[in-house]
Formats: structure tokens, C-alpha cells, sequence
């Protein structure tokens, strides 16, 4: 298993989150300060993140992973578990500098429901055909 923390917003206050997660099984386990927890599975760890993002609405997860033009490929998602994935940027094909750690620190554009980043993946493809 592999620890992160991570700085959340709740109620006007910022916490940390501890993330304990395999990314060889898919599985992430989320501590909050107040002793709240949480065990979920997915695809990968981009994910159980995006699951628990939809847990908690209430929460904004201050990280790369919960920003919506944050996403990874299909092949970032295999050889990282999901851990790397691309900030696409419409009308610009994602290259290597592209690449972040969906656990970085970030505070800007960041969503409290995954079907946004969806949304926005679909809406960076369509720019790229214009």
C-alpha cells in the first residue's frame, strides 16, 4: 500500500485526507481528519479517487486528479495504476509535459463530480477536430 496526503477544503477549513492505496489491486482507503473512512475499488486509482469525490460532494479534494480538464489515457492508466494522467488544455494535443501526479497540490477549476471531467475530456477531443 501507498500513503498520500492530501489537502482538502471542508466547511470552510482546510484538513488533510490520507489516502492509503494498492495500486496493483485498485483499492484506496480515504482518512478523513474527523476519523471518517472509506474503502473503494475501481478501474484504477484516478478512479477510487473519482469515487470518493462522489461521496463527498461536500469536499473539495485540493489535487490535479480532481481538476476537471485532469484525466488520464489509456496508457497512462495502465502503466501508472492511474497515478499520472494528462491536463489537457483545449485546442492542444497532450504531450509528455502534460503529464501530471493526480495527487499534486491544485486549487484551481477543481470539480465535486467526475462526469464534469468526463464532459470536458470530450469537449478537449472535439477541439482538437477544429
Amino acid at each position: 500500500m501507498t500513503i498520500e496526503e492530501i489537502s482538502i477544503l471542508i466547511g470552510g477549513k482546510i484538513e488533510i485526507a490520507v489516502l492509503d492505496y494498492d495500486p496493483q489491486k485498485s483499492t484506496m482507503k480515504v482518512t478523513l481528519e474527523s476519523g471518517w473512512t472509506k474503502y473503494l475499488s475501481g478501474f484504477d486509482i484516478y478512479d477510487c479517487l473519482g469515487k470518493i469525490i462522489m461521496h463527498r460532494p461536500d469536499i473539495k479534494f485540493l489535487c490535479k486528479g480532481a481538476k476537471l480538464n485532469v484525466r488520464p489515457s489509456s496508457m497512462s492508466s495502465q502503466m501508472s495504476s492511474g497515478v499520472v494522467a494528462y491536463e489537457h488544455k483545449l485546442g492542444v494535443r497532450a504531450s509528455r509535459k502534460d503529464l501530471v501526479n493526480i495527487f499534486q497540490y491544485d486549487d484551481q477549476d477543481i470539480i465535486n463530480d467526475p462526469q464534469l471531467q468526463t464532459d470536458f475530456f470530450h469537449r478537449w477531443l472535439k477541439s482538437l477536430k477544429e
